[in-house]
This record gives structure tokens, sequence and C-alpha cells, in this order.
């Protein structure tokens, strides 16, 4: 993998699409994960205006941590950097409860929240971009918007561009070796940061990001049976997840009317 010349690659893109939006640079969302860093220093690489956002929601001290720490050292590294810590916790928690349901009527309730904060973070970039000119740029990455839809329609999946979407979580590691994010951002496990309780994304998809590579690179031609074992149980995990996810990544259908009807 030609690291080096991705990074170049995707910074001119960046720099070329900013001009011709007229727009004056990015904002993003700086959540302590390795995609939100690793696009931080991309679009800091840029030379244009760069506002990064951390917006902590009932956030665990080590997410907002690693987040604050990878801003100040992006601040240290790029003068065109601004970092802003906006705590949407008072926010959410009056959104919680102006909405509060019964958990047993509706066993959805804790999934629905957690769409929630990724939808309330989609609102205040939108904001700060607006303030200051600047494009939203998305930290998803292939697997997540493209093979398994794990990310919120309308929240984090509601951006300007995406920078790293044809990069696999692995490719995104060897990017942000080449980019020295810190080892702290480097080495921690991966979750979305949504539920007041830890949950990894592998506990959530249910297969690992290098699993779910795998199944991506084999599902156009292969079906789960024509494996066995953890393989098999991958691959039925991936294609699941595929299915469902076709709303998010689709076009809005639209009910056209039939000409003699008007």
């Amino acid at each position: 993998m030609q690291t080096q010349t991705i990074i170049r690659h995707i910074v001119q893109w960046l720099k070329d699409y900013a001009e011709q939006a007229s727009a004056k640079g990015f904002v993003v969302g700086v959540s302590g994960g390795i995609d939100s860093a690793v696009v931080s220093t991309l679009a800091a690489q840029t030379g244009l205006s760069v506002l990064l956002l951390e917006m902590p929601i009932r956030q665990k001290s080590d997410q907002v941590n690693r987040a604050q720490e990878h801003m100040g050292r992006l601040k240290q590294r790029y003068p065109n950097v601004k970092a802003q810590s906006v705590d949407l916790t008072p926010a959410f928690d009056t959104f919680a409860d102006t909405v509060d349901v019964s958990e047993t009527e509706f066993p959805n309730k804790q999934l629905a929240l957690a769409n929630a904060r990724s939808r309330l973070r989609m609102t205040t970039l939108y904001y700060y971009g607006q303030l200051h000119g600047l494009l939203v740029a998305g930290t998803g990455n292939k697997i997540e918007d493209f093979g398994v839809g794990f990310f919120t329609k309308y929240g984090d999946g509601g951006v300007d561009i995406s920078p790293i979407a044809d990069l696999t979580k692995t490719q995104v590691y060897a990017l942000a070796a080449e980019l020295d994010v810190s080892e702290d951002i480097q080495k921690a496990v991966p979750t979305d940061g949504l539920w007041d309780t830890e949950r990894t994304d592998e506990e959530q998809m249910g297969a690992s990001y290098p699993e779910l590579e795998w199944a991506m690179s084999v599902y156009d031609s292969h079906k789960p049976e024509d494996f066995d074992g953890r393989q098999r149980e991958v691959l039925a995990i991936y294609t699941r997840l595929h299915k469902a996810m076709q709303h998010k990544v689709n076009p809005i259908p639209v009910c056209k009317i039939p000409e003699e009807l008007f």
C-alpha cells in the first residue's frame, strides 16, 4: 500500500473540492477514535482552515482525553487548525427527558437515543460549518459506509465529503501510522461512543473489522454456504448487515405519479 501517495492524493482531493465549492476549509468531529484522527490530520495538511470539534455526550473520560490530546497535537503542528469543545450532554439530557418513554413498552429506546446522539452531533457540525464557511468532513471508512452500514442515517452519515470512504479499516490504520497519530488512538479498541455502557464495534456488529473486510471481498462471488465454521458465520453476518443497510445508501424513494393523473 502506497501510504504516502494515498495521503497526498486525499489531501489534494480535499483542497480541490473545497476550492470548487468556494469553501474556506473543513469542520471535523473528533471522537478520540482512529477514523476521525486520520481525517482531521488529512484536512490539516491541506493548509486550509480546519475547525476540530469535540462533542461529548455522557462520554467516557478516556475518549474525551484522547480527543483533546489529538486536537492539541494538531494545533501545535498546523497553524491552520483551531479546536473547540462543545459539551452536548445538557442538550441531550433535555431531549432525552422530553421524549422519555417506557423501555418495556419500546425496547428500541436505547438504540433510538444512541442514534439521536449522532444526529445531535451532525446538527452541531453543520451549525459551526455554516458559521465559518466550512465543509463537514465525514469520518466513515469503506466497511462502515458501504459494507455493513455501521453509521447513523442523518447522523455521522450526514456529511459533505467522505475522504476515507474508499479505505478499509486496516488501510486507515496504515495511514494513521504514517501520519504519526498518537499510539493511544492507534491502540484504542474501536467504539462508536453512542452508549452509556461501553459497546465496542465488534460487539455490536458480531465480527472484527478484518473479518468484515474479508467478507466484503468475497461477498459478490460467494454465499455463506460456500464456507464452513467462522468464515461461514462472518459472511452470514456481513450479508445480513449489508442487505439491511441499503436504505442508508440508496437514493430516497420518490413516489412517481402517472402522467395521466395530472
